[in-house]
């Protein structure tokens, strides 16, 4: 069983001091690569409402093991919830000695307290991928699977602007309890290439988007940044963004693709949001 991992912590930035960082910079700060490597685990702890985001891809297996000079407890989810979307083959999580198998696009909710979590592959030739995100918890709620046909599909969006997609809320109210991570992701249909726009902030939450399903021939400019000082990030297959209370989070492709969201702030309210209209960005 491999435990092989990479730890990297993000600090929190300053609106005034994210539009002076250069391209970069930005890329430093905001975006997270290299999240699905065979045989290995890879977290990155930020000091923006204290999210963990995370990736694994076992051969066979991974078991997460606390860092507990950074979190400060003795194992991961001991004031911690996680949330466990798999963009990969079939595989299994066992949490405490319960094995949930997940196929691909399946997740699981893990409430607080729960101590031993092990990622498996069913097949090593066609590994899971793992992605995760941890929030902070002050309450527990029971583990559970969430398949995709479980998960709640709202339609939105059209042709003629060029945004028709389905939003699949997986980690959400209307699905099954959280303490306060809420997850999902959005599917564009061919022929659309935005997202989230027109754009919002929302100030009582912080979100992080993970782009996924990008040809390897294609790019999505995800746009971010205070709205009257927008700045972009150039991202490819399977990367992630941290996205501030502060900044704007949208995107753009050069085709269609999908995207993982997750949030986690103040409240689960998924429509709790500060809209930006048009005329005001720059």
């Amino acid at each position: 069983m491999s435990t092989d991992s990479a730890f990297e912590i993000r600090h929190g930035i300053h609106p005034e001091h994210g539009k002076a960082l250069d391209t970069e910079g930005l890329r430093r700060e905001f975006l997270i690569q290299d999240l699905f490597v065979p045989g290995k685990l890879k977290w990155v702890y930020s000091h923006i409402d204290r999210i963990i985001v995370g990736g694994a891809v076992p051969l066979p297996e991974i078991r997460i093991e606390a860092d507990k000079k950074t979190l400060g407890s003795e194992y991961l989810l001991e004031r911690r919830e996680m949330g466990i979307l798999n963009l990969g083959e079939s595989g299994e999580v066992t949490v405490d000695g319960s094995a949930y198998r997940l196929d691909h696009l399946d997740a699981l909710y893990v409430g607080r307290g729960s101590k031993e979590i092990r990622f498996r592959s069913m097949d090593t030739k066609k590994p899971a991928k793992f992605y995760f995100l941890s929030g902070m918890a002050h309450a527990t709620f029971p583990t559970r699977r969430v398949t995709l046909q479980e998960a709640k599909k709202v339609p939105l969006g059209s042709g003629e602007e060029s945004n028709k997609r389905t939003i699949y809320q997986i980690l959400h109210p209307d699905v099954l309890p959280t303490c306060n991570l809420v997850m999902g992701f959005t599917r564009l249909e061919p022929g659309s290439v935005w997202n989230t726009m027109p754009t919002h902030t929302h100030e009582r939450r912080m979100e992080v988007y993970l782009y996924f399903d990008i040809a390897p021939d294609a790019v999505v400019f995800h746009i971010m940044g205070a709205p009257t000082e927008t700045r972009h990030l150039v991202v490819r297959n399977e990367e992630a963004v941290i996205s501030p209370s502060w900044s704007i989070h949208s995107g753009v492709g050069t085709r269609c693709y999908s995207f993982v969201w997750g949030m986690v702030g103040e409240n689960q309210t998924f429509t709790d949001m500060d809209a930006v209209p048009m005329s005001m960005l720059r």
